[in-house]
């Protein structure tokens, strides 16, 4: 039907589709291969639905032009010539008759603003409308970028579900790289719903066990390994798919299969060769006559290169800013007294060597000195009190018998040291007398037989709690439970690291932050390639707020002035957005602005003169934490000998972070005046008064529990001592006192005032309790009794007239006088 053998442009295929299209113009073509097509338009000025046209030489990629069967939609002028593989079946063609024209179904996309309840987050929404306008510029080649976590697979079925609706789509293939993944989408696709019933019912679903869709398949799953083997590698030609079989492919994990993260594939590389299987995978993609779609939290060079730039990123920062995804508490990095100096193999010694293939230990003779750093251990090097030691330290901050901690995750270096991780840690928790069950702390790597059973355990049983994995559970695996991640296995991959990062990021109930911890120097060895955001220009990300404000403020044009505050605004927005309802009210306390973005809106078009008078509340902001193949085998002794935790916004050392606050207080008492207040005259404060004092030092990183936790690592003293006796010491110099030894102080001097009665006795204990939770009570009785909750909702200063009579004032009074003289 409608097939032309330009023959003479033999050399140049391409050419000779331009001379078919014209050639065609002069004659009709009918449907002789299948059932005919009633009222279908005349697709002028052709008056042929499809034209096609080849040389005969098979198609190569590399000489893409000159080979292959082109073919062109006649009917659709948007819909790009390309080479096909092999020719369409009759049903093939049929189906394309049967389809809408593009252009209509396109319209009715742009025209319906209804979007399914499992993906109607703004951005979301957003992904979906630059998928579909790309679309409809006649794009076959897309790209989304978006952070893990943030519901690409609910978008992926938000948006296949809109392309069948309204007929762009007959059938989609939904191609992933491992089984484990398609189990996942799977269930997805049963999980959620568009009102009360699930996707999985509304359209016929193939899953991966299913080689071929039926006529009313609407989505079928694959992995990438089983489309290759029907594609190229199959004799039975009754299961190899057509080129015409799809309308769309959405690849998931699109970054995978590519040389830049050939470290996830360890397990694979024993079975396949990794430049045939990234030739293979994008060969799928392109034997199809379909519009690819990839996502990916992490774009490869290689990625980019088939898929073209993303049409619409959203980065691991701006979901964190926008609440979505969890931020990492400062990573606790463990240092041993072996990664601190390596491991020393002399010349001519005797060591034990383990080998991989054989499963079996061999003796080998060093044939020179030879030292290896951490970088090295658990690969070249197996030292299993390394291990040990780690283990203990982990085994001290972590419980798989409390779930309120979330899960762990830990990155081994291959499935013999996960075993070793997995019988380390069961004996570890023995010794400190906190057994746990065999099944919560577990494997579970590509050799492991029932992963997909316990992938399915960790993800919705309490256990497994921990689990040690290698490669398998790097990328796709949702289970937003996890708040710990353990590396012991070094990588050099920005896009491996990133993926594996990101299997903590998603928020779960209890915790604001996850945590990492890291013995074997992969934090650092990462830092400076990677901040969880390559879709962001790097110089825009590295700016500061103070540094985009400078620059507003320095700008010597109006584009530049124009330029420079919108990264202020934009700044300021993303970290107004990460704010937590607490976190919030501190800020709002701090600058005295009741609507923060709005605030910060208004800073879109303010002069330079507008934005020096708004110095100090974008220094406030700024300064506002938010809450970081053969190996040889080593039995030197290891012990940790120090974990390091950063305070303050620059994680600084205990006695430097003291210091700065202390030079903080001093700088700032003129500037503050509640905190002046504080230290002049603390029987004047009022409750509102410390809760600005709060959130302004919160802002600039000086906390509470970390100036407590500071001092006692500093000073070898515990003191639990409250904010107002820092600020004192700072300042004045007067000795810390713990909050207990304050309130007892200033109480006692209260209870020797009277003889009290049992009622009067009842309320002063509820003084004491409000003077341990809010360490003053206000600077008359008035104020006291009438502004805190628990003696307002009992009448308040006159209630509290009739318990103690003219004594309530002389209360207030004394402890005032007491609490911080």
């Amino acid at each position: 039907m409608g097939i032309i053998e330009a023959k003479k442009y033999e050399d140049d295929v391409y050419s000779s589709l331009d001379q078919a299209v014209d050639y065609s113009k002069e004659f009709v073509f009918t449907d002789k291969v299948a059932e005919p097509v009633r009222n279908y338009e005349v697709y002028k000025p052709y008056n042929v639905p499809f034209v096609f046209s080849t040389n005969g030489r098979p198609y190569l990629k590399q000489l893409e032009q000159k080979s292959g069967i082109w073919f062109w939609d006649a009917r659709n002028p948007k819909h790009p010539r390309r080479p096909l593989e092999s020719w369409f079946t009759p049903d093939d063609l049929k189906l394309k008759l049967s389809a809408p024209l593009e252009k209509d179904s396109d319209k009715a996309l742009n025209d319906d603003d209804i979007y399914p309840e499992l993906a109607n987050r703004d951005y979301q929404k957003e992904a979906i409308r630059a998928v579909e306008n790309a679309i409809g510029e006649g794009k076959t080649r897309i790209l989304l970028a978006m952070a893990t976590g943030t519901g690409k697979t609910r978008m992926a079925i938000s948006l296949m579900y809109r392309l069948i609706k309204n007929k762009r789509a007959r059938r989609i293939l939904y191609l992933v790289d491992r089984q484990s993944l398609a189990n996942q989408t799977a269930n997805s696709l049963k999980d959620n719903k568009i009102g009360s019933q699930p996707v999985s019912s509304i359209y016929n679903v193939k899953e991966f066990t299913d080689k071929m869709p039926a006529s009313t398949t609407r989505i079928q799953i694959s992995t990438v390994q089983g489309m290759v083997q029907r594609l190229f590698n199959s004799t039975d030609t009754a299961d190899k798919p057509t080129p015409g079989m799809y309308d769309f492919i959405i690849v998931d994990e699109a970054h995978r299969g590519y040389s830049e993260d050939r470290e996830m594939s360890d397990d694979e590389l024993r079975f396949y060769d990794q430049s045939e299987y990234i030739s293979q995978y994008r060969r799928v993609v392109d034997y199809f006559d379909a519009t690819a779609i990839g996502m990916t939290a992490t774009p490869a060079i290689q990625t980019v290169q088939i898929f073209g730039e993303p049409v619409y990123a959203y980065s691991y920062q701006q979901a964190v800013i926008d609440g979505y995804l969890m931020d990492h508490n400062a990573p606790y990095i463990i240092k041993t007294k072996l990664s601190e100096n390596g491991i020393q193999f002399k010349k001519d010694q005797e060591v034990n060597s383990y080998n991989y293939d054989l499963n079996e230990q061999e003796k080998f003779r060093m044939p020179e000195d030879i030292n290896f750093d951490v970088e090295a251990f658990n690969k070249k090097v197996i030292t299993e009190p390394f291990n040990r030691a780690v283990c203990q330290e982990l085994v001290r901050r972590l419980d798989p018998n409390d779930p309120s901690h979330g899960k762990t995750l830990i990155f081994a270096a291959t499935d013999e040291h996960a075993d070793m991780v997995v019988r380390l840690l069961k004996e570890e928790f023995e010794k400190i007398g906190n057994p746990v069950g065999d099944n919560a702390v577990m494997k579970i790597t590509g050799q492991d037989r029932h992963r997909d059973i316990h992938i399915k355990q960790f993800k919705n049983e309490q256990y497994p709690n921990i689990v040690v994995t290698v490669d398998l559970l790097t990328t796709g695996i949702d289970v937003p439970s996890i708040c710990n991640i353990v590396f012991l296995r070094r990588v050099k991959s920005r896009i491996l690291y990133e993926q594996m990062l990101g299997r903590a990021t998603r928020k779960y109930d209890g915790i604001d932050a996850f945590n990492i911890f890291d013995p074997i120097g992969q934090y650092d060895s990462m830092k400076k390639y990677t901040d969880m955001n390559s879709a962001i220009n790097e110089k825009t990300v590295q700016r500061s707020v103070e540094e985009c404000y400078s620059l507003a403020l320095d700008a010597q044009s109006e584009d530049s002035l124009k330029e420079y505050r919108k990264q202020l605004v934009a700044k300021l927005q993303r970290k107004i957005q990460r704010l937590d309802d607490k976190q919030a009210a501190e800020l709002k306390n701090a600058v005295q602005e009741d609507d923060l973005s709005a605030w910060a809106r208004s800073l879109e078009s303010a002069t330079q003169s507008k934005l020096k008078s708004e110095s100090g509340k974008i220094r406030t902001i700024s300064e506002f934490r938010l809450k970081p193949r053969t190996a040889l085998i080593s039995n030197q002794e290891d012990e940790v000998v120090k974990v390091e935790r950063g305070y303050g916004n620059n994680n600084e050392k205990p006695a430097d972070y003291l210091e700065e606050f202390t030079n903080f207080i001093k700088s700032s008492r003129n500037e503050i005046p509640a905190i002046d207040v504080l230290i002049n005259r603390p029987s004047d404060l009022s409750l509102q008064d410390l809760r600005q004092i709060q959130s302004v030092l919160s802002a600039h990183g000086f906390k509470e529990n970390d100036l407590q936790s500071a001092w006692k690592t500093a000073n070898k003293v515990d003191i639990a001592a409250n904010i107002i006796s820092f600020i004192r010491q700072a300042a004045l110099g007067t000795p810390l006192e713990s909050d207990t030894a304050v309130v007892d102080r200033a109480m006692s001097k209260v209870y020797g005032m009277a003889d009290w009665t049992t009622v009067q006795m009842k309320w002063l204990k509820r003084i004491e309790e409000q003077l341990k939770q809010n360490h003053i009570l206000g600077p008359n009785a008035s104020t006291a009794f009438n502004d805190i909750e628990v003696f307002k909702e009992h009448g308040g200063y006159k209630q509290m007239k009739r318990v103690f009579g003219k004594q309530t004032d002389e209360i207030v009074s004394l402890i005032n006088q007491n609490l911080y003289a």
